[in-house]
């Protein structure tokens, strides 16, 4: 019964160190995606935005996420895959600024 109770204790422990060695987390870039898409949902609602450019903007962070749940596919996510993302992101960001600042309304 202890030789159970030692075994199983071992193996929690062995399965929460390898999710602690899984480095798949990023929340930055998932509260960044939240906050752009926030963006382009505001700039629909004000009017700044077509639905054309919406729809473009939309699919470039859907292609974002994609990308994002690619490189975490594999259990980790590196520093080399992290820059890529942001490098995406703030190509991302400059596309929704362009776009809300174009001078272009809905009508």
């Amino acid at each position: 019964m202890k030789q159970l109770l030692t075994l199983a204790l071992l193996m929690g422990l062995v399965l929460t160190g390898m999710e602690a060695l899984a480095n798949t987390d990023s929340p930055q870039v998932d509260h960044r995606q939240q906050r752009q898409d926030h963006r382009i949902e505001q700039g629909v609602q004000s009017g700044e935005l077509t639905r054309r450019e919406a729809n473009r903007l939309d699919r470039n962070q859907n292609r974002i996420n994609a990308m994002e749940a690619n490189f975490k596919s594999d259990g980790q996510l590196t520093r080399r895959e992290r820059a890529r993302l942001h490098r995406n992101q703030n190509v991302q960001n400059r596309k929704i600024h362009r776009q809300k600042h174009d001078r272009q309304d809905r009508y």
